[in-house]
C-alpha cells in the first residue's frame, strides 16, 4: 500500500518542484522532455491560459519530423508587477493562418497571457491564436524584438525572459515550406506607470 502511494505523489512532488525551483518563478524544468511535460501531443490542437493577472514569461518547444514536423509546446506565466494592477479585459486575437508568414501584437496595448493553436496535416503547420490581457490604460514602450527561436529549423526553443520589467506583446514568425517549421521572434516591450491616451502602440 505505501509503495502505491509513493507512485501517486510522487509526481505531483516533482512537479512541484520543477514549477518553484531553478528560477525562482513557476517554470517547469523538464529535462527528459517526457510527455506530461507538454501542452499537446503531435498533431493535436490546444489552448493555454496564465493565471488570472500574470502573462506568459517563457516559452519551450521540441520538434517532431517523424510527427508530422510538429512540435510539442510547454509555457511558463509569472505575475505582472505591482504597479500594472489587476487586467481589466481579456481576449482572444485574430486567427494565423497555418503555412503563411505573420506579425502580430495584442490589440488594445495588451500583453501575451496564452497561445492557441491547431494542427494541420494538409500544409503540416499550425494556426496560432493569442490570448491577449489589457492593464487599464498602460501603453507600451522601448519595445524590440528577440533573436529568433529556435536558432534554426528543427532545433529545440527555449525562450525565456530574464527581464522582469519587459512584458510580450506579440511575435513575428517566418515559415519554412522545406523544413515544415516556423522560427518566431518575440516582441517585448515596457509598460508605462501611468494611463495614457493611445488605444494601440
Amino acid at each position: 500500500m505505501s509503495l502505491a502511494l509513493l507512485w501517486v505523489f510522487l509526481p505531483l512532488v516533482a512537479v512541484a518542484w520543477g514549477q518553484y525551483g531553478g528560477y525562482g518563478y513557476p517554470y517547469q524544468q523538464y529535462h527528459d522532455y517526457s510527455d506530461d511535460a507538454w501542452v499537446n501531443l503531435n498533431r493535436q490542437g490546444f489552448s493555454y491560459q496564465c493565471p488570472h493577472g500574470q502573462v506568459v514569461v517563457a516559452v519551450r518547444s521540441i520538434f517532431s519530423k517523424k510527427e508530422g514536423s510538429d512540435r510539442q509546446w510547454n509555457y511558463a506565466c509569472m505575475p505582472t508587477s505591482q504597479s500594472l494592477g489587476e487586467p481589466t479585459e481579456c481576449w482572444w486575437e485574430e486567427i494565423n493562418r497555418a503555412g503563411m508568414e505573420w506579425y502580430q501584437t495584442c490589440s488594445n496595448n495588451g500583453l501575451v497571457a496564452g497561445f492557441q493553436s491547431r494542427y494541420f496535416e494538409s500544409v503540416l503547420d499550425r494556426e496560432w491564436q493569442f490570448y491577449c490581457c489589457r492593464y487599464s490604460k498602460r501603453c507600451p514602450y522601448s519595445c524590440w524584438m528577440t533573436t529568433e527561436y529556435p536558432g534554426h529549423y528543427g532545433e529545440d526553443m527555449d525562450m525565456v525572459s530574464y527581464d522582469y520589467d519587459y512584458y510580450m506583446r506579440g511575435a513575428t514568425t517566418t515559415f519554412s515550406a522545406v523544413e515544415r517549421d516556423r522560427q518566431w521572434k518575440f516582441i517585448m516591450c515596457r509598460m508605462t506607470n501611468y494611463d495614457c491616451e493611445f488605444a494601440n502602440v
